[in-house]
Formats: structure tokens, sequence, C-alpha cells
């Protein structure tokens, strides 16, 4: 049964990063046109890892995730990564995985490893998000708190917005009312010198489509850079002290529906993106800025005109370089509905045996149903070694009797007993021990042996005949109980194993649904692994009962085969005995 079983286990790995980690799954990043059909290189990449029940079991690792660790293609390299989100009950996980050079057009793979009880807490946020990004916000903290930066620049938000939703683009998200706005302050690390770089991201979530409505503003004496959408349109706008420049309108989006929105400015073009894709774009550079940003709406003191943003913000970025447009198409790809950029191998584990689904199935077992796995293993053991034993038993007296039958027909027109005198330590001897027909023979010659007269011949009557058929069919019936010896364990396995099996799951379904009424958790995480173990036990059952079923019918032909030739052999023996004594006067021929 064992043997069956791991045919369903995913194979061995070649390589291994480190024994202390029991599990892996393999990631692959996938560019090409068949993929995510990114043709150009994005750089470094911090990538979204998004796991779920659906491709993850959230089983063997630490109740928070912590001895998760991303290893390179090379099964050597560690990769940065940090944890958004790790909620093993509902079965999702955020993850950002530093990609040191993403792929353009092919396939690389990463492995993530988990399972070890011991490791230590290793994520590390800052590093995951190259120097370039000055500021991230995941928004993950709860309402009335503060967004906190990612990076190593720490540029964490003063205020907070009017409160955090649960149903972002990325786990949580901010939620705006177009009254308050998320006050960034100026810091070294977030100014912008006159004509340089810059990037700004985020997902967006209009409630409604305002006029003049701000995601993001920034303005430093009469500069201005701002970020928003006009009654649908996303736009761009550039404030140099002189005619703001603002980029042309496009395709408007819809309200209640999430959008990706970037703007790269590489000190000569501005350029706007919208899902990923370029929207709009004007030859306009940056004027210096050192002061305070606004999200959500214009910072303070800034003059009319402008609305504040009434929706959700998401996965908001900002850049000190002009990201090139291959990133912001694999952010807006990987970030938004699950695409075909990433996909999530089979789970692998170092040993090879008990892990993917089998795994999951026995570590639900419950101590009842072993019991009765354990009896069914008994069983089938027990089983196998009577089909083995029976079959080679029936083999070798079929064999026999084979070379017997041969012999027999050699001899016994000449001479009727003559093969009763063989040597049993001579060739023929030794060939005819195991044989069946054999038996029967030496059974009937001995019958014929103790009817002589004083004068030493062997008479054989009618009455005769019959009394030697009678001894012979009486040694045959001793050679079908010898046969049929220990079928009756077969038997039992076909009957009884397939009930003891539902037995079994009867019992470990009754305690799955005692235990869930007791904990009061009627989620599908909790209530598949018991079910699922439970009809291990039925399986386990027909286990038993399929081998022994095929093996029983087989050794039952073989054996009414034996028995056909046995009882033809004595037909035979008692009518050549009968033609050589025609009458009382006659004795067996070569006497």
């Amino acid at each position: 049964m064992l043997t069956v079983m791991s045919a369903w286990l995913p194979g061995v790995a070649h390589a291994w990063w480190q024994g202390d980690w029991s599990y892996r799954k393999a990631i692959t990043i996938d560019t090409t046109p068949k993929g995510g059909n990114v043709a150009e290189s994005a750089g470094r990449v911090p990538l979204l890892i998004r796991l779920h029940s659906g491709n993850f079991q959230f089983d063997g690792l630490q109740d928070n995730g912590a001895d998760i660790r991303f290893v390179a293609a090379d099964d050597k390299t560690p990769l940065n990564y940090q944890i958004q989100q790790y909620d093993p009950v509902l079965g999702v996980a955020l993850v950002w995985v530093d990609v040191p050079q993403f792929p353009a057009g092919t396939t690389q793979s990463i492995w993530m490893y988990y399972g070890n009880k011991k490791a230590p807490e290793a994520g590390k946020p800052s590093d995951t998000f190259d120097p370039d990004y000055t500021l991230v916000y995941h928004f993950e903290d709860t309402s009335g708190t503060p967004p906190k930066d990612t990076t190593a620049f720490a540029n964490n938000a003063q205020t907070a917005p009017a409160r955090i939703a649960e149903d972002g683009i990325l786990g949580k998200a901010a939620q705006f009312n177009g009254t308050s706005t998320l006050a960034v302050p100026a810091s070294p690390s977030l100014a912008i010198k006159d004509g340089g770089a810059f990037t700004f991201s985020a997902w967006v979530k209009p409630s409604a489509l305002a006029a003049q409505s701000l995601v993001y503003s920034r303005r430093d004496g009469g500069s201005a850079l701002l970020v928003g959408i006009d009654n649908g349109v996303p736009f761009a706008e550039v404030d140099g002290g002189a005619a703001p420049a603002r980029t042309p309108a496009g395709q408007p989006v819809a309200a209640n529906q999430w959008t990706h929105i970037a703007v790269t400015e590489d000190g000569k073009t501005l350029t706007l993106y919208v899902g990923g894709h370029q929207y709009a774009q004007i030859p306009a550079a940056l004027p210096a800025l050192n002061s305070p940003a606004a999200i959500g709406g214009d910072v303070a003191n800034a003059p009319a005109g402008f609305s504040g943003f009434a929706g959700e913000i998401d996965e908001l970025r900002l850049s000190k370089v002009a990201r090139p447009a291959s990133l912001i198409a694999v952010d807006a790809m990987s970030q938004g509905a699950e695409s075909k950029l990433v996909a999530y191998g089979n789970d692998e584990k170092q040993s090879g045996f008990g892990f993917g689904y089998f795994g999951i199935i026995v570590k639900s077992v419950t101590v009842d149903a072993w019991v009765v796995i354990g009896i069914l293993l008994f069983m089938a053991a027990l089983s196998w070694i009577v089909m083995y034993r029976k079959a080679t038993y029936v083999g070798n007296v079929d064999k026999a009797n084979g070379y017997f039958v041969r012999r027999f027909r050699e001899v016994a027109g000449r001479h009727l007993v003559g093969l009763a005198q063989i040597d049993e330590r001579s060739d023929d001897g030794r060939r005819l021990r195991n044989s069946s027909l054999y038996r029967l023979y030496r059974a009937g010659v001995a019958e014929i042996h103790s009817r002589v007269d004083g004068n030493g011949r062997t008479l054989i009557t009618t009455e005769s005949i019959e009394a030697i058929r009678a001894t012979m069919d009486a040694t045959l019936v001793r050679e079908n109980q010898h046969l049929s010896r220990s079928m009756v364990m077969l038997t039992i396995a076909i009957s009884g194993g397939p009930f003891l099996g539902l037995l079994g799951t009867v019992v470990g379904v009754m305690i799955t649904f005692a235990a869930i009424a007791a904990a009061g958790d009627v989620n599908v995480n909790a209530i598949a692994p018991g079910i699922a173990a439970a009809l291990l036990a039925t399986v386990a059952g027909l286990f038993v009962a399929i081998p022994a079923l095929f093996g029983y019918n087989y050794l039952l032909i073989r054996n009414k085969n034996v028995t056909a030739n046995m009882q033809v052999f004595v037909d035979e023996f008692v009518t050549r005995l009968a033609e050589a004594h025609r009458s009382p006067d006659h004795s067996l021929a070569g006497e």
C-alpha cells in the first residue's frame, strides 16, 4: 500500500538550500508571450508573491510565517523579502521578494523555503526595495495610525487617513473622504532638485468622479507637482512658476474600480501611465521641491481650484529616479489581479515522502484511525504473504504434476506400479516430491500391494478396485485441503478490509464534526483535513481488499486446475487397473 501511495508524492529535488528547511515551492517568473509578455528588462524589481489556498497549503510553517525564505534559482543566494500580510486562518499571504534582475522574454525560477520551527524572522523590508525608492506605503496599519514607510528612509506620514479599508487591492488600503489628507513631511530623501528625476505610483479607487480631485500634491513657493483625476480623467501637472503644464486628457477611469496610476519624470519629459501603459506625455522638467507633500488632497494653504480625493488609495510609492516603462507595466500586472506573470509549482519535501496533499492527510489522522489503519496494514501484509506462499506452492505442484504425467505415460503400459519404486534421492524422486498426482499414485499402489495372497500373487477384484478408488479419493480430499489452506485469510481480507476501513472513516468523521462543534469553527480549512484523513481508512481497506481479491481469484483457478488433474488421474489409474485385472485370475503386468 505504501508503494502505491508514494506515487502521489513529488520527487526529491537534486539540490537543497539548507537542510533545516523541510519544504520548498518553485515560483516561476514568466515574461514570455505565454506569460506576462515583458520584452524589456525591468531591472531590479520588488515582486509581489500572492499565496492563497489555491496555490499553497499554509501547513508546516510557523504561525507568523517567520520561517519563510526565498532563494535564487542557483539554490544558494538568499533573496531579500518583506511579509506584508500573513494569515494562515484565512489562507492569505502577501510577500514582496527582491528580484535583482527581472527577466525579459524568458522564464526565471526562484524557490520559497519553509518548514523550520526554530528559524527566526528574517524579513528585510528596507532591503527589499532598492535605495532609489524614497517612500513606500502598504497601508497595513490600524485605523487612526499614520502610515509607516517601508524603505530605509523612514518617511512616515504625520497624519492618518480617514480610515483603513480591509478590501484594498493588496490587503488593506487607505480610505479618503475628500476633506482630510495624509501629510508627508519634508526630508532630504524626498527633496527634488531643479530638473531632477522622480516617479510616483499608486493604486486608486475613486468613489466618485469629482472635478480636479488630487491624489498627490507637492507645492514649494510658486512651484508645484500635482497628480489627480479630473472628472475621471487622470492627469499630472507641473507648475514651475510660469504657466502650468498638464498632460492631455485621455480615456477616463471608472468609479469604484481599482486603477494603477504612475508618473515619471526624467528631467525632460513627464510621462503619465494608467493601468501599466503610457497614457500621456509632455515635455516638462520638475522645479525644485523641498516642502511637505499631501496624499488624498492638496497641501495646506494651497490656492483654490482643486478638491480632495474621495475613495481608496493603496500601494503608494515615490522614487528619486524615473522608473522604466517595463517596471511600471510589471507593477501593474503583478500587483493587480493574479496574472500569468507568476506561476506557482508543486510543494516539495526534502525527504520526498509525507508531503503534498497526502502529507496533510497523514498529519490529520486521529489515533483511532491509526489503530484501524494499523490493523489493515497487518491484514495486507498477511494476505500478501499468503498469496505469495500459495502461488509458490501451487506453481511447484503444477510443475511436478506435469513431469509425473509424462513419466507415468512412459511406464504405465508396461508396468502400472513401476514408478512407486523410485528412490526419492534420485533426480526423478526430487522432481516428483512436490507432485500431488504422485502422492495419489503412491496411495493407490500401496493399496494394490496390500492385496497379496499366500502365493505372493496380487489379486484385484471389482470390490478391490472400488476400495482403491476410495483410498485415492481420500488422498485427493487431503490434497485439496492442503491447496485451500490459509485461503480463508484472503476471504477475510476481501470482505473484512472495506468494512473495517469504513468503520475507521465513520469514527473519524464523527470525531471531526465533534471537534468542529466544540471549537465553533466551521470554515472549510477546519473541516477538509479531518474528513480527508478519515477517508484514508477506507482507502486503506480497499488497498487490502483489491489485491486480495485478485490474488484469491487467481489462486482459486490454479487450485481448480490442479484438482481437476487429480480427479482425471484417479479415473485413469483405476481404469488402467481394471483393464489389467479383467478377472480375479489375472495379476498385474510384470508380476
